[in-house]
């Protein structure tokens, strides 16, 4: 059976080949009427454009590249969806690539995936430096979440995890907790520094002394915060509440606890970061400051494509374009009694 052309679509439709083309690509100013005949027609025809043949008339090979850190993470893949879901019916494909928090690593998938020919990048937090963002955008179009950057070439959008670690801090002192323990991720992640000095600003606004012993180093992953509960439990720390750097810590941090004969909420309140799926299915279900990760996602594609495609982006803060930090309360926390 012969493959359906971009002329058939024409002549099925009643419109020009050229005007079925810009309609396929997105970019055509029609009636509706017209628009829905070339749809209609597309369908009818089982219509497959070949990519191939558009990357060599277009320059454009409808790819872009995704800088990730871990493939397993449940943050970056929450992102992600973001990403794919907006991708959708653009005829662009996601390309995925890992850095694993090695700026060295990134720099040479970032390199990859220019060699492959993406239309741009995407990358989902990382280490690489603004210098080495502007000199790699001079090859394509980049847009990061993590950073503070935004040129004609460069867009990025960057949550206030300071905000956020001091939302979560004091919501815990708001609960009668004096004692609040912190479990810090990565030592050189700029998240993991912005949110304890957001658990030390709360403390100091409620007059209480910053304690460095109940500040546990972790690293983000659950092996972390589960680590991190027995130097404090071992070290003889008095501590009955616990903000965790991010969700993946205080699941570590839940099961450290039970090891250790704790209750939370009973004995010990809990507070994560991130509002990851699983927080509202874990036992029990975990309080945590909720980022629009999600949001992030489609932001940071909607970006990409209007710079790929030429249109002027909005010149904006992420914070009015995304939705604010916000303490999702469950069952983790509660008011201390002691």
């Amino acid at each position: 059976m012969k493959k359906a052309t971009v002329y058939d679509i024409a002549r099925l439709a009643g419109v020009s080949a050229s005007t079925v083309s810009r309609i396929l690509r997105g970019s055509a100013k029609v009636a509706e009427e017209k628009r829905i005949a070339v749809e209609n027609a597309v369908k009818e025809l089982d219509y497959r454009p070949n990519l191939m043949a558009q990357s060599l008339k277009t320059g454009q090979s409808m790819t872009l590249g995704v800088l990730t850190q871990y493939l397993d993470s449940p943050f970056s893949n929450e992102m992600l969806r973001g990403v794919e879901t907006t991708l959708e019916g653009t005829g662009y494909v996601p390309i995925v690539v890992s850095g694993h928090w090695n700026p060295q690593q990134e720099m040479e998938r970032l390199r990859l995936l220019i060699s492959r020919r993406v239309d741009g990048i995407l990358i989902l937090t990382g280490h690489v430096s603004q210098q080495n963002l502007v000199e790699l955008s001079q090859q394509v179009p980049i847009v990061a979440a993590g950073h503070n950057i935004n040129t004609e070439r460069v867009r990025s959008y960057n949550t206030n995890s300071r905000l956020g670690g001091y939302m979560a801090t004091r919501y815990l002192l708001d609960l009668g907790h004096k004692n609040i323990a912190h479990i810090v991720g990565l030592a050189d992640q700029k998240d993991a520094v912005e949110r304890l000095h957001g658990y030390r600003q709360a403390l100091i606004s409620a007059g209480i002394e910053f304690n460095p012993e109940l500040v546990v180093q972790g690293d983000f992953c659950e092996v972390g915060g589960r680590a991190a509960i027995k130097t404090l439990v071992d070290g003889g720390r008095k501590f009955s509440a616990i903000f965790c750097a991010n969700d993946q810590t205080a699941y570590g941090a839940l099961l450290g606890l039970r090891e250790h004969g704790l209750s939370v909420p009973d004995d010990v309140s809990l507070v994560g970061f991130d509002d990851l799926p699983f927080s509202t299915f874990s036992n029990p279900p975990l309080t945590t400051v909720k980022q629009p990760i999600f949001e992030t996602g489609v932001k940071l594609a909607k970006t990409l494509l209007s710079m790929i495609e030429g249109a002027e982006s909005e010149e904006q803060d992420m914070h009015d374009e995304l939705p604010e930090l916000s303490i999702i309360v469950r069952q983790s926390t509660q008011e201390y009694t002691g």
